[in-house]
């Protein structure tokens, strides 16, 4: 697919999608590739990579951590740094939401919601679930 296939078929801007393709590069998940027919791939097939590795190369998810320190109302800190009943509630949010994550690979995302939803419950794609299709990304 082009860049401004993706960028149409996701309403983002070419600007924007080159921008997360170049970011994705930066975290192992894709490489450039040069001339006519040039863009991005994928270094690895689509079921070795985790929808999880992909957060993780945009940014991720925010820790407890982070979020602590942007709610700090008009203090340097949070008020709550010391004993904080919520601080261990956003650990398990974030622990959770990462769990969820590292165990979808790409593939699955291809297969559909039905699918997604098996490997959520189960942990694991169904035996041939996964694909073998690949996506070129090309810029």
């Amino acid at each position: 697919m082009m860049v401004r296939d993706i960028a149409e078929r996701e309403g983002l801007s070419i600007a924007y999608v080159e921008k997360l393709l170049w970011i994705l590069s930066r975290g192992g998940i894709t490489e450039s590739v040069r001339g006519p027919k040039g863009g991005y791939r994928l270094l690895r097939p689509c079921a070795q990579i985790s929808i999880g590795e992909v957060m993780r190369a945009l940014g991720g998810i925010p820790s407890k951590d982070e979020i602590c320190s942007q709610f700090t109302g008009q203090h340097d800190t949070c008020v709550h740094h010391g004993d904080c009943g919520l601080r261990p509630v956003w650990a398990s949010i974030t622990d959770f939401v990462h769990s969820v994550f590292d165990k979808i690979p790409l593939s699955v995302l291809l297969q559909g919601e039905i699918e997604v939803k098996m490997v959520q419950m189960s942990g694991k794609p169904r035996p041939g679930g996964e694909t073998k299709t690949r996506i070129p990304l090309a810029g």
